[in-house]
């Protein structure tokens, strides 16, 4: 016999109402799916921010292992400059999915009064492709604590466009980031002075 004021239809939805919020076997697997993508980006933004100081710190050893290597010789010839610059493009490996630019420039600050800052000779890298910088003779500058009449002076200005890996494009058809908007590049670069260290001037015969 049915109570005054019950309803069958209500009663049954109230009892599994009540029993749906009380039931916690889901509670896991909810919580879970909310927590991995918050997971995800922290990792890949964890692992990306390393890879990143990591590259930076190697593009910066580019122009302090190029410049030793120049200063060392007493004189030097293109081919040794662009092999030098090959060994500083491996240097940021396993990094690859830019490549650096290197620019290697001798500088002859003069007895002149006033002192000239001047190019003797230039060569670079970029794209992969070498060849000659800035032309014999250009004026150019140094930090004012190396400006010092009569100095020669190895310059080396390493750069690079750094690729996140959200960026990253295997092929001009494929590409790997969250969104096709997301194309931009981080700019890391060092610039590198070093005097000669076997002679006064290194010339380079054939630059």
């Amino acid at each position: 016999m049915m109570r005054a004021g019950a309803h069958p239809g209500i009663a049954g939805l109230w009892s599994k109402a009540v029993g749906f919020c009380s039931n916690r076997r889901g509670v896991a697997a909810v919580e879970f799916a909310l927590i991995v993508p918050i997971l995800l980006v922290m990792y890949f933004m964890t692992m990306e921010a390393s890879q990143a100081i990591e590259t930076s710190k190697k593009v910066s050893r580019i122009g302090s292992m190029v410049a030793d290597l120049i200063t060392q010789q007493s004189t030097i010839v293109k081919a040794d400059l662009d092999a030098i610059m090959q060994i500083g493009t491996t240097t940021i490996q396993p990094y690859n999915r830019s490549t650096p630019n290197i620019t290697i420039t001798a500088i002859q600050v003069t007895t002149d009064n006033p002192v000239k800052v001047l190019v003797v000779w230039s060569r670079k890298v970029a794209g992969g492709v070498n060849s000659a910088g800035a032309a014999a003779g250009t004026a150019t500058t140094v930090p004012a604590t190396l400006m010092v009449a009569g100095t020669f002076l190895i310059r080396v200005d390493s750069n690079l466009a750094y690729a996140p890996i959200i960026n990253w494009q295997s092929d001009t058809k494929q590409k790997l980031g969250l969104t096709p908007s997301l194309t931009t590049t981080i700019s890391m670069g060092e610039t590198y002075y070093l005097r000669p260290r076997r002679s006064l001037t290194i010339p380079c015969g054939d630059c």
